[in-house]
């Protein structure tokens, strides 16, 4: 294992862009911490998305964690509109379908759960909209697969748009800290131990 490798875990806060460079008025994860200047994400997520992400010089990772082959579990917790069924739970497991780069697909969650409470977080900022609908609930999804904007397309097809999305998880992975901007940095492996990936030199 070369000793230049670095691991860091990132909440990446809302409207913060998965790249270091600001564009558009729009910040970047430069803004957050003082990175090294080789290292990237591994992955990302969306501008109105929040929560954990890797930013790593080891290549390795970019395969191992984004292949379709690996079917490495990401957990989110979604904040939607109105409050889901069993049968709305039930059909998020079994597949619905959404558009990916223009093509239909069939996409599901590996598990779909009402949160038996609000998770104790900060709140967002700005904050959500909750005008949109009189009632709100936060659901538990897990999945395998990373299509754009995947979590968003599965809970609008089954009638419960997502209002706030924070990925919390990556394998055993979890934010440390879910105070947005927050940076941890990780062992190789510690880091590899908790992507149940195997530590090579």
């Amino acid at each position: 294992m070369e000793k230049n490798y670095r691991y860091y875990t990132v909440y990446k806060p809302y409207g913060v862009l998965s790249q270091f460079t600001a564009e558009e008025g729009k910040k970047g994860l430069g803004s957050l911490y003082d990175f090294p200047k080789n290292v990237y994400p591994v992955g990302r997520l969306d501008e109105d998305s929040e929560g954990l992400l890797i930013l790593t010089n080891d290549k390795r990772l970019d395969s191992a964690l984004l292949s379709p082959k690996k079917a490495k579990t990401k957990t989110y917790w979604c904040l939607v509109e109105g409050t889901p069924d069993a049968a709305a739970l039930a059909k998020l497991q079994s597949g619905v379908t959404i558009t990916a780069k223009g093509v239909l697909e069939k996409v599901k969650a590996t598990k779909a759960s009402v949160m038996p409470q609000p998770p104790d977080i900060p709140e967002r900022e700005p904050p959500v909209n909750y005008t949109k609908s009189e009632t709100h609930t936060w659901i538990e999804l897990q999945i395998t697969e990373g299509k754009n904007r995947q979590v968003r397309k599965m809970t609008a097809a089954i009638g419960h748009p997502t209002l706030r999305l924070i990925r919390v998880a990556i394998e055993d992975l979890k934010l440390v800290s879910f105070q947005p901007g927050s940076v941890q940095q990780l062992f190789p492996k510690k880091m590899f131990k908790l992507l149940n990936l195997a530590l090579e030199d």
